[in-house]
């Protein structure tokens, strides 16, 4: 990112590496809607000759000399977001918002990202993990981003066993939403959105019913399909600020939204007061950043290692070489219909 609405390739000196760190070269990486909100929307603020990208799987260049765990060679997943771990934030739970909030998303945000020819990982021991063995590197990049994002938006709305959920937008977090809610016993997941191969994926991972938003709103779709009895769970995926609206309409009393869509741009979402219950309604509200870190990505990395979880499915678009970044990037600002995820591997 040279300014907001440009993007270029420029060149940086290596980073340096400190005692605790690593410094790794990419072999995967995958760019995110999130690239996109930064460098067009200027979500950030603007940024100035930042290396974007915080989706990459690599191999480990060089260490800190107080690194136990990893060397030179070593093939590692690495999260989009990097916490300190002897934060009092961390401490207290919140590793995510480790020196402030969502400042454990450093890359690309707070310091140059991934798509580089070598990029660096702070506190390496706590935040690289390593390639299981029979994971395919491009499987592994959705351990960065996608899958712990969609996953927590299920955690965030605490889907339990036989709840009725719906997931507002399906690209690849919401896919990983509606997949998460599976895992977690939900009964019934309603998936909105309207492109042909998300939807056949969304089916895939355990949507039992779509609600296609170009066919009228939603929430009377919703409402029509439950019966006006509305829903258990909401899980906002995508949409904008008043994306809101509906998911408090639809929600029964006593359910739970969990929202991880990053919102890019407005200054107010709105909640419709009444249906909130007068502000009484126990229609609860979470929004929250991935929690980041390496027993995470160990633990969701054991999903697809024993065939619980095939993100494979959402790659519809790959490119071998670093040459093919830029290109990669602007297939997820056009979004055509065809493309649920790129992937970029290189040799």
């Amino acid at each position: 990112m040279k300014r907001i609405g440009e993007t270029g390739w420029i060149e940086k000196e290596k980073p340096k590496c400190g005692p605790l760190d690593a410094l790794v070269r990419p072999i995967a990486i995958s760019p995110c809607s999130s690239d996109v909100h930064t460098v067009w929307k200027g979500a950030l603020g603007n940024r100035h000759d930042m290396i974007l990208g915080h989706e990459a799987v690599g191999e480990v260049i060089e260490v800190g000399e107080y690194v136990r765990d990893f060397r030179p060679g070593d093939r590692v997943v690495v999260p989009a977001i990097t916490p300190d771990w002897n934060s009092l934030e961390a401490q207290g739970g919140y590793s995510m918002h480790s020196g402030g909030m969502l400042s454990g998303w450093k890359f690309s945000n707070f310091k140059d990202g991934v798509f580089a020819e070598c990029f660096h990982v702070n506190d390496a021991d706590g935040n690289m993990a390593h390639l299981p063995e029979g994971v395919s590197p491009e499987a592994a990049v959705m351990l960065c981003d996608m899958i712990p994002t969609g996953f927590h938006g299920a955690e965030l709305a605490e889907v339990e066993y036989g709840d009725t959920v719906c997931v507002i937008g399906i690209g690849p977090v919401g896919l990983m939403s509606v997949a998460g809610s599976a895992l977690r016993g939900a009964s019934r997941i309603m998936a909105v959105g309207s492109r042909p191969d998300c939807i056949k994926i969304a089916g895939e991972y355990g949507a039992t019913d779509i609600i296609n938003y170009r066919n009228g709103s939603i929430l009377e779709q919703a409402m029509k399909l439950t019966e006006n009895k509305g829903v258990d769970r909401v899980i906002i995926a995508g949409g904008d600020n008043d994306t809101f609206i509906d998911a408090v309409k639809m929600l029964k009393p006593g359910g739970k939204i969990g929202n991880v869509n990053y919102l890019g741009e407005g200054e107010y979402i709105r909640i419709p007061r009444t249906d909130w219950g007068n502000g009484m309604g126990h229609k609860t509200i979470a929004g929250g950043l991935m929690p980041g870190g390496r027993r995470r990505v160990e633990k969701l990395a054991s999903l697809i290692k024993y065939g619980k979880l095939d993100p494979e499915k959402m790659l519809t678009h790959r490119f071998e070489g670093f040459g093919h970044i830029e290109e990669a990037l602007l297939l997820m600002k056009d979004k055509p219909k065809d493309l649920i995820k790129p992937v970029v591997t290189i040799k």
